[in-house]
């Protein structure tokens, strides 16, 4: 069985980005889909299409076509009530509930891996054992919330 990775915006965003200022970012992304996204069970959330959808790319036509054959997470009325949760207990500031979102997605359906470029908020250390007494407190697992850069596997040469 095969682990599972979800999708925050930045990862789809950031395939296409074109940006010189994030080139390793953005080549990372590249490998980390090329070489290892086959290997996992990939999905997102309607709060991810929304977000790109609604976003200012330049690509934006290919970031949605890119995106629109992995599988959506449901909505659950228990998710609202997660992310509520988060932000009253300041996991997240109430100015990023997209943040608060894809971790209470990521949470609730008990997915092993929340992929995301956002290391001010998902991707950080600091927040990690915060998130996880939150979550505990909630009866949620919690994902490990890394960057491409960390899910690459070992070669077994």
């Amino acid at each position: 069985m095969k682990e599972k990775v979800y999708l925050d915006s930045s990862i789809p965003s950031y395939y296409f980005d074109q940006r010189e200022s994030i080139a390793i970012f953005i080549e990372i992304t590249k490998k980390w889909w090329s070489e290892m996204a086959s290997s996992y069970d990939i999905f997102i959330s309607d709060a991810v299409f929304q977000e790109l959808n609604s976003g200012n790319y330049l690509r934006k036509k290919e970031i949605i076509n890119f995106i629109s054959n992995i599988p959506l997470l449901p909505l659950n009325n228990d998710i609202e009530q997660i992310v509520e949760f988060y932000i009253s207990n300041y996991i997240m500031p109430s100015s990023l509930v997209g943040d608060a979102v894809h971790l209470a997605y990521a949470s609730f359906y008990d997915i092993h891996y929340l992929l995301t470029w956002n290391c001010n908020h998902l991707a950080n250390a600091n927040k990690r054992k915060h998130i996880q007494v939150i979550n505990g407190r909630l009866g949620l697992s919690t994902p490990e919330i890394i960057t491409p850069l960390e899910l690459f596997k070992e070669d077994e040469e």
